[in-house]
């Protein structure tokens, strides 16, 4: 949706705007009146550009680097840009190939689809590719309840993918070998196949009823044992590529500062949660510019990511680019877009 300024500029004043920002987005150099009118093709004087170009400075989309070395344009300016002028471009024959190479890798398992992913988009975009998924997508092969002592019990969750997670719960010798079994062999057999994410739905809806196939006690159980599992749960799975071509941007590599908040930020995984919890309320592609960006805020990147959906068309995870905030978004966002379909196609 477009803004009240955007539409009370006039058209002039926004070929002039699109030609500072075009120009920076391909070079990375601020522009004067001489460089826009030259670019702009626009029949006026250098005065009248510098007058539009101060009033584009007033208004906030625009500064100057320097006192004389013309304007870039500033977040809010490139969020005006992306919002209200920029056109998207297509993609290359050789990119949608290289993009479906993805669908040949139905027989590899859901980690690795996603990392191919991260990979080919990295290399399509130049930039650092990533892929984000809730672990709790892996099925459930098998879960048992063990008691440890008089006072603990463990509950062991074994997936389809091999990894096993266990979880230590407290208890004061309530449940006994015959609970813990039957418990154990009636949860392996009603939930194999299914993720945690819809075990937890169905345990939390037998847990209110007053029809549940599972005995009081048993429901305590269960409650401590997965309903209540959430940190190991929500960490996500993360497919990082073309970190380092990060760096390449002249922009970023002359900040030492901001190169390691870059990759503190990366390290820090767990704020990769954050994306996967606005992923659930964005209907396409979404573009985060500079400090707007809730990963790398402190690291002056932008993101553009997409939500890729199941077979059901549930969303379940998301894909992006994280570049400097001069990325070429005309032609990251169909790549984006696009990927995030091919996924969708390809996982189970």
């Amino acid at each position: 949706m477009k803004s009240n300024l955007y539409i009370e500029l006039t058209d002039r004043t926004k070929q002039i705007f699109k030609t500072v920002v075009e120009t920076y987005l391909e070079t990375g150099s601020p522009s004067g009146s001489e460089t826009v009118l030259k670019k702009a093709g626009l029949d006026i004087s250098s005065a009248s550009v510098r007058s539009i170009l101060s009033n584009l400075q007033k208004e906030g989309l625009l500064f100057s680097p320097h006192t004389s070395a013309g304007r870039v344009p500033t977040e809010k300016g490139m969020r005006f840009f992306v919002d209200g002028l920029l056109e998207f471009g297509r993609i290359s024959k050789s990119e949608k190939e290289n993009i479906e190479q993805l669908s040949a890798s139905k027989s590899k398992s859901y980690q690795e689809v996603l990392d191919e992913a991260s990979r080919s988009i990295s290399g399509l975009s130049n930039y650092a590719g990533i892929v984000i998924a809730p672990k709790y997508q892996k099925n459930l092969k098998h879960l048992e309840f063990i008691r440890l002592n008089n006072t603990q019990i463990m509950s062991i969750l074994a997936y389809e993918n091999g990894e096993i997670e266990n979880r230590i719960i407290e208890d004061s010798g309530k449940f006994t070998n015959s609970q813990l079994l039957q418990t154990s062999n009636y949860l392996s057999e009603k939930f194999k196949n299914k993720n945690i994410s819809e075990i937890k739905k169905i345990i939390e809806s037998e847990i209110t009823s007053t029809r549940s196939n599972l005995e009081e006690i048993s429901k305590k159980l269960v409650k401590k044992g997965i309903v209540e599992i959430e940190p190991k749960m929500n960490n996500p799975y993360i497919f990082l590529h073309g970190q380092s071509k990060l760096l390449k941007d002249e922009i970023i590599s002359k900040d030492l500062d901001q190169i390691r908040q870059l990759f503190d930020d990366i390290e820090n995984k767990s704020t990769f949660i954050d994306i996967l919890e606005n992923a659930g309320k964005a209907k396409g592609v979404q573009i985060f510019i500079g400090s707007k960006n809730f990963l790398f805020k402190h690291s002056g990147l932008s993101m553009v990511m997409a939500p890729y959906k199941n077979k059901e068309q549930e969303i379940v995870g998301v894909i992006g680019v994280v570049g400097p905030t001069r990325l070429n978004y005309s032609k990251i966002v169909p790549l984006v877009d696009y990927t995030s379909k091919i996924i969708g196609k390809v996982i189970k």
